[in-house]
């Protein structure tokens, strides 16, 4: 008899707490005098997708905002082309090193990363992408998005695809040594916060939004959402666009490149 076990799966967290920088545009002010869009009752932009999308280094590294912007990546594209695009780890290390400071010959560099200052990165310099790393795609903009607003949350993963989020992670969704639940509920008497992570929300049903998180599929629900979730972005990428023609309240190319200005000019 074969008394050997498998070996645990590592997960790890990685997500800074937010940032508030005035510079970054707000979905709800930017919908004034726009007719919002009313966004389906279900929704999954994984649809055919493949079953085990990479952990991207977070069962190494707290990589997880740049690993995130790399799983939005493999749905932008599998929509735009029907072909996921995966990039090699090597390329989410150096975004992990170039937007966060991680420095690979100094473990204790491995910080994590901040949400906004990942974005900022993707929309000045870009992620790198292919075999070689030699190239980069950069984020057309971002918008920030009240995650008290469900249905603005919802229009925002119509829109684009996906949102990218942050949230503060609750000791029963990571128990020690075992599984994620499949379906991250709240919990009262397991609800200690051990660190905060940062996913990619592909889809939605009454239930609550689907999650993109270490590779794999998971679904929180909408109390767990709103219980734990302080950071909401909506994300234009280009390739989505070009795809679908949406983005962020149907705002042009233009009229994205122009919120951005501020950002774009900062130090």
């Amino acid at each position: 008899m074969n008394d050997t076990k498998a070996p645990v799966l590592t997960r790890k967290l990685g997500r800074k707490p937010r940032s508030y920088d005035p510079r970054v545009p707000h979905l709800s002010a930017l919908r004034l005098g726009r007719p919002p869009v009313s966004p389906p009752d279900d929704l999954d932009n994984t649809n055919g997708m493949p079953a085990n999308l990479g952990m991207m280094l977070n069962n190494q590294l707290g990589d997880c905002t740049c690993a995130a912007f790399y799983h939005a990546r493999q749905v932008w594209t599998f929509n735009a082309q029907k072909k996921t695009s995966t990039e090699p780890d090597k390329d989410v290390l150096e975004l992990y090193e170039h937007a966060c400071g991680y420095d690979p010959k100094v473990p204790s560099t491995d910080q994590g990363g901040n949400e906004q200052h990942v974005l900022k990165f993707l929309l000045k310099t870009g992620a790198p992408i292919g075999a070689q790393g030699s190239a980069r795609d950069k984020i057309m903009a971002f918008v920030e998005v009240d995650p008290r607003n469900i249905d603005d949350v919802k229009r925002t993963i119509y829109e684009c695809g996906v949102a990218y989020i942050g949230f503060n992670v609750p000791q029963n969704i990571m128990p020690a040594g075992g599984v994620p639940p499949k379906i991250w509920s709240v919990d009262k008497s397991n609800s200690k916060i051990i660190g905060g992570h940062a996913v990619v929300l592909p889809g939605y049903d009454a239930q609550g939004p689907h999650v993109i998180s270490w590779g794999e599929r998971y679904k929180m629900t909408w109390d767990f959402f709103v219980t734990f979730v302080d950071e909401v972005y909506a994300i234009a990428d280009r390739a989505w666009f070009e795809a679908t023609q949406k983005t962020p309240l149907g705002m042009t190319p233009a009229e994205l490149e122009a919120q951005m200005q501020g950002l774009r000019t900062a130090a």
